[in-house]
């Protein structure tokens, strides 16, 4: 007898089983219906639908215009096409940084409004009493720490993090303080891997890297990136294993040309109509005219 999707749903427990067995885990990122439903078949851990659908979808120049609304809309997307793996909503910029109110009622709402098993957040120790109220009604966190993007400006740019003594010691401590505070699992992007590996075998809770080595307890990557389908710029840490804005550029450009020479449609392409019913079309369409 097969298992009913729930039986094998993942959940924030099946986070620390993994850590604890030294399994690594796996996520992706998806913004549609389509794409949740090819990841979850694919036995993906989780999907992340993540604030980047910002940049990589709605073509902003980055993460800082993504409303709560559109993560909604998208987040419910993903949730109708994904039952078994761990569906976290990433809360946008100044969802949950204004006060605490705001953070636990946003947090909620992709709970009760979206179908998402769990919430993911930037920052650190300026984050805990936000993640502890956050925690505190309920709703599991993911931390993320490293190059955060929603702070893109004070950082200046989307640089690597950690590279100093007192940099890679402020990460591992602000590590410590989201475990501490409650969080399944933290997010560490864009930092030296030999740091990574460090802060990772400090914690209980998994590490899930992006550009942060193979040290960490898992990995994720931004779904267009892996496909090849964001033309505009592609991160060091990324690896293509399609190229589908050009497969998709071409396929544009081949109908373009069979339309215009009149390759396309082909007979096979159409439907028909049986013969007697088009005598009798006809018939009616002379006797309309002779009236």
């Amino acid at each position: 007898m097969s298992s009913s999707p729930s039986e094998n749903k993942v959940t924030t427990r099946t986070f620390r089983v993994k850590k604890a067995q030294g399994d690594v885990l796996t996520m992706l990122t998806a913004y549609d219906y389509p794409t949740a439903v090819a990841v979850d078949k694919a036995g993906i851990d989780s999907i992340l639908v993540g604030d980047s659908l910002g940049m990589v979808v709605l073509g902003y120049q980055n993460t800082l215009p993504v409303t709560m609304e559109e993560m909604l809309h998208h987040c419910r997307a993903v949730s109708r096409g994904a039952s078994r793996a761990l569906l976290i909503g990433d809360m946008p910029f100044m969802s949950y940084q204004a006060s605490v109110g705001d953070a636990v009622r946003n947090a909620g709402r992709f709970l009760q409004e979206a179908g998402m098993d769990a919430v993911k957040l930037e920052g650190g120790e300026e984050r805990l009493e936000e993640i502890r109220a956050i925690l505190d009604a309920g709703i599991p966190v993911l931390g993320h720490l490293g190059l955060t993007p929603q702070s893109v400006h004070q950082l200046g740019g989307f640089k690597a993090q950690g590279k100093t003594a007192a940099a890679a010691y402020e990460l591992l401590e602000d590590s410590l303080r989201l475990e501490e505070a409650g969080c399944f699992g933290i997010v560490l992007e864009s930092v030296p891997a030999r740091l990574a590996n460090f802060v990772s075998s400090q914690l209980k809770i998994p590490t899930i890297g992006i550009g942060a080595g193979a040290g960490c307890d898992g990995q994720v990557l931004v779904t267009h990136d892996l496909l090849g389908l964001f033309d505009a710029f592609v991160p060091k840490f990324v690896k293509q294993y399609a190229s589908l804005h050009q497969d998709m550029s071409q396929a544009f450009l081949s109908y373009k040309e069979e339309v215009e020479q009149g390759l396309f449609p082909e007979e096979k392409h159409t439907f028909s109509i049986p013969e007697e019913e088009w005598d009798l079309f006809l018939a009616r369409v002379e006797e309309d005219d002779r009236g």
